[in-house]
C-alpha cells in the first residue's frame, strides 16, 4: 500500500476522471418564484442544504441554501397591519394566563420568493471538465457545489463535496 511520504497514512486519490463521473444527475432545483417556505420543505424531505434555482429553460441562475433561509429569517419579521381592533376583541376573552405576558401579535405570511434571497453567482462546469478542475475550482471559491451544464447551459447536474468524497479512495 503506497504511503504518503513522511507519513503513515495510507495516500488517497481521487477515482474519478471527469464531472460527469463525480456529478449526481438530474438535481432537484427550484424555480426564482418559489416561495422560502417552499424551499424549506424541499430541503426537510430531501434532506438537502441547498437547491439550484433555474429558469424556465433549465439554465441555472443561481443557488438556494439553507443559510440563506436562516440569513432572511434572523433579518425579516413582518406583523400584519390591523391587529389593534381584532387583538382588542381576543384580549377581551381571554384570561392573562391564556395571553401570556406580552399578549400576541398575528404574523402575516413571509411569500418573500428563492429568487429575492438566492445567492445569484453560478459556478458551473461542463461534464468532461476533469474532476481535477472540479476539486481546484471548489476550492478556489471556496464552494460546497458546482453545478454541471450540458453545452445550451442546461443545468444536467451537480457536484457536491459529498460527491467528491465517495470518489476518494486509498491507493
Amino acid at each position: 500500500m503506497a504511503k504518503n511520504p513522511g507519513s503513515d497514512k495510507p495516500e488517497l486519490v481521487l477515482r474519478a476522471q471527469t464531472a460527469a463521473d463525480l456529478m449526481s444527475e438530474n438535481p432537484v432545483s427550484l424555480a426564482r418564484t418559489a416561495t422560502l417556505k417552499e424551499a424549506s420543505a424541499l430541503f426537510l424531505d430531501r434532506e438537502i442544504h441547498a437547491a439550484p434555482v433555474i429558469d424556465a429553460a433549465g439554465h441555472p441562475v443561481g443557488v438556494i441554501s439553507q443559510t440563506d433561509l436562516v440569513r432572511h429569517s434572523r433579518e425579516h419579521v413582518d406583523y400584519a397591519a390591523g391587529q389593534g381592533a381584532y387583538q382588542d376583541r381576543i384580549e377581551s376573552r381571554l384570561t392573562e394566563e391564556e395571553l401570556g405576558p406580552q399578549g400576541f401579535q398575528v404574523e402575516s405570511t413571509d411569500r418573500t420568493t428563492v429568487g429575492e434571497v438566492m445567492t445569484p453567482t453560478v459556478i458551473a462546469v461542463q461534464p468532461k471538465t476533469s474532476a481535477a478542475d472540479v476539486v481546484a475550482q471548489m476550492l478556489a471559491f471556496k464552494i460546497h457545489r458546482l453545478f454541471v451544464v450540458d453545452d445550451a447551459g442546461v443545468l444536467v447536474g451537480i457536484i457536491s463535496t459529498w460527491d467528491v468524497l465517495r470518489n476518494i479512495r486509498q491507493r
